[in-house]
């Protein structure tokens, strides 16, 4: 069984990942029968809003002390106390201190979230990251050709949340945002035991892709993607309403998911430790908040 593994910025250190659901994961994915299943029920918006409906009920409040203990997470950092949240989906969503998520005013770019990340300095280059003979579809992805070509050799962040995560996901650099687009796809999960085996997931799952007009870094192109048990994908944000870097953009209800941030070419350099470790096939653990691009 292959660990996932990541090195944490804020620690130093490389770490293994206490997934979220492993067990349920690796039979779908990785055992023969779990094909049935997942194609037949998983992927489907019924299964996650199912669970989603399971989460904002007042019973699952249950949940929440065993899972801050059993995730080591800090209350500390929450806006609200533990008390205040009347379904464990309340809890999942968070809103933190401002304190506890500073925002770097020297980063030409921030990360969106909290999470683990992969850098890749040139889009037309991704091949056989996950999957080997694989290539990167962005014309999947956004379902525009014009933007795929325009973007083809831009930068391009994948930041994923896992359940234990922050959920809540911010602008990486100040601007003007547009209307966020969906579109609309199945919800397969994205954590790396199914990327590994389907690359695919990300540019056929539910997603929403909004276009942020910056003054010093272009067009800059933002996407959502949703997962098995991400019920919806929230925004909070003001569309045509200017955005400091930082600013919060939206929410995902229950489950793991996934952001995506693409810069136009020559638009940024990518930060040193996220281009390191995507060249080992290794994410990189970083906070939102804390550069992503000088």
């Amino acid at each position: 069984m292959e660990e996932i593994e990541f090195f944490n910025r804020h620690t130093g250190a490389t770490e293994t990942e206490k997934v979220y659901g492993e067990g349920f994961l690796r039979f779908v994915y990785e055992h023969p029968l779990g094909t049935l299943p997942l194609h037949g029920m998983i992927k489907r918006a019924g299964f996650s809003k199912w669970y989603g409906q399971r989460m904002d009920q007042p019973a699952s409040r249950e949940k929440i002390e065993p899972f801050i203990r059993d995730y080591e997470l800090d209350p500390a950092d929450f806006a609200d106390p533990i008390g205040s949240f009347r379904s464990f989906n309340e809890f999942f969503y968070r809103k933190l201190k401002p304190e506890a998520r500073p925002i770097d005013p020297a980063a030409r770019a921030v990360f969106p979230a909290d999470g683990r990340h992969l850098g890749f300095p040139r889009i037309s280059d991704i091949d056989a990251f996950f999957v080997k003979g694989q290539r990167f579809d962005l014309r999947g992805l956004l379902g525009d050709d014009a933007l795929a070509r325009r973007f083809a050799d831009g930068s391009l962040v994948l930041s994923r949340l896992c359940p234990v995560d922050y959920h809540r996901f911010h602008f990486p650099c100040a601007g003007t945002p547009g209307p966020a687009k969906m579109i609309d796809g199945p919800l397969y999960s994205v954590s790396p035991i199914a990327l590994r085996r389907h690359l695919h997931y990300l540019w056929e799952n539910k997603r929403t892709l909004t276009r942020l007009e910056t003054p010093d870094l272009g067009l800059v192109l933002i996407a959502e993607i949703g997962a098995t048990c991400v019920g919806s994908i929230h925004q909070t944000y003001t569309p045509g309403t200017p955005v400091e870097k930082g600013a919060e953009k939206g929410y995902f209800a229950f489950g793991g998911s996934s952001t995506i941030t693409i810069f136009e070419p020559g638009a940024v350099t990518l930060a040193d430790d996220l281009l390191e470790n995507s060249a080992r096939q290794r994410e990189l653990y970083a906070r939102i908040g804390t550069p992503m691009a000088r």
